[in-house]
């Protein structure tokens, strides 16, 4: 999803179905079934990620450990 200074598609969209204002519980609600769709699509993905690479509990500890970050100079 690339996002350099545009908006996204998502983002588009959601600004035409959304051209007004909400009450702060339906922008709660909204936010909500946003973060539970988003959150099934990775699950998901991590389950297939799982299955494929034929991961276990010893793999996870193995991840949970590892440096993964980079130092910006």
């Amino acid at each position: 999803m690339e996002r350099l200074g545009h908006l996204s598609n998502l983002q588009i969209e959601l600004l035409k179905l959304f051209n007004f204002n909400l009450k702060e519980k339906q922008l709660v609600e909204i936010k909500d079934l946003l973060s539970a769709y988003f959150a099934k699509n990775i699950s998901k993905d991590v389950d297939q990620l799982w299955e494929k690479e034929k991961w276990s509990d010893k793999k996870m500890d193995e991840l949970k450990s590892e440096h993964l970050r980079t130092e910006y100079k």
